[in-house]
């Protein structure tokens, strides 16, 4: 009984290759006490592994946090899946905005304490009490209000490429720093204010709206699925579209592009810019944004310390890297002193 993926990424990429199979990249989430996590994540992978998903999903006594993968033909058979299992019926799927067939190259289910990492001990406050769901039309109507704070719940790195008109993105590198952050600048307007929140798929929105609710907010509201499923309601119905640039994701993609709006910029020459690369040195593989010409001059590296030893022999490289942990800008996206341009 295989129990773990055995298929390196490049073998798993020639395999979608040679099967010519249209694939449909989906996230959801479901907030849900799992009595027993491990046995529950093990069901899953061998049912997943059968019906080809890929993907990174968590899973923990509080729930389930997705964003998977299938072939396109058997999506039919993932839904019949899901609604076997009593607190996924129905369950909604937020279907990706631009497809690739290569989204993700494994299959990794994991059991983890959080199906979000937020630091909060949920124990403090009622996880259940959420805020007011919204769909696209009621999202754009609030946002128009003047007695509305629209805030973006995601990192810095994702709201820079992308975001609501008039959001207020906050420069953290995590939800945690966000939840302290946003709370200390509306502080005085806990009960005049419409706080409206949103983020990538929902999921973190769900625990923030609890925890602001329990911190003495009055009217939070949050958009229902976030940016995925607004775009979709949004293309559907043929209402205005109040998002700008690129949604983040977290997987080979990168982005998807939700207007032709570029609202960020080259990290290395200040141009209009907004695409995401890893430093091409092992050692230090940052994300940032860098445009073509950058690309070309630099060699998809963020400083010219790391272009020169990106152009080291591999041996070399690896000697270089023997012994050393990795670099802490894995976990800083985006920040760099060598980075002239990162706002």
């Amino acid at each position: 009984m295989q129990l773990y993926n055995k298929l390196s990424a490049a073998e798993r990429a020639q395999l979608i290759d040679e099967a010519g199979k249209d694939r449909l990249t989906i996230s959801f989430y479901q907030y849900f006490k799992i009595e027993n996590p491990q046995l529950f994540r093990d069901k899953l992978f061998l049912e997943w592994d059968a019906l080809e998903v890929l993907g990174r999903t968590y899973v923990s006594y509080e729930g389930i946090n997705a964003q998977i993968s299938v072939p396109a033909e058997k999506f039919l058979d993932l839904k019949k899946q899901l609604d076997s299992i009593s607190f996924l019926k129905d369950i909604r799927l937020n279907v990706a905005v631009e497809q690739n067939n290569k989204s993700f190259l494994k299959l990794k289910v994991k059991v983890r304490n959080k199906i979000v990492a937020d630091g909060l001990e949920d124990d403090a406050f009622d996880v259940t009490d959420i805020g007011v769901h919204l769909k696209a039309e009621e999202f754009n109507k609030m946002l128009e209000d003047p007695n509305t704070v629209c805030v973006d719940m995601r990192n810095h790195y994702e709201s820079e490429i992308g975001h609501f008109d008039g959001a207020v993105t906050p420069d953290v590198d995590t939800f945690r720093d966000s939840l302290d952050l946003i709370e200390e600048d509306l502080k005085e307007h806990k009960e005049d204010k419409n706080l409206l929140m949103y983020c990538t798929g929902g999921i973190r929105c769900e625990k923030a709206s609890a925890y602001y609710k329990h911190k003495g907010f009055k009217n939070v509201f949050q958009l229902e699925g976030g940016i995925i499923n607004y775009v979709r309601q949004v293309e559907e119905s043929g209402i205005e579209n109040k998002f700008k640039g690129k949604n983040f994701v977290f997987d080979h993609r990168r982005a998807e592009r939700i207007s032709n709006d570029v609202v960020s910029h080259c990290h290395q020459c200040g141009e209009p810019c907004d695409t995401h690369v890893n430093c091409d040195n092992e050692a230090c593989h940052l994300l940032f944004i860098q445009c073509p010409s950058c690309q070309e001059k630099m060699n998809t590296c963020c400083s010219d310390d790391c272009k020169e030893i990106a152009a080291l022999p591999f041996e070399e490289q690896k000697e270089l890297r023997k012994g050393k942990g990795n670099s802490n800008k894995i976990f800083k996206k985006g920040r760099s002193e060598a980075l002239k341009y990162k706002k």
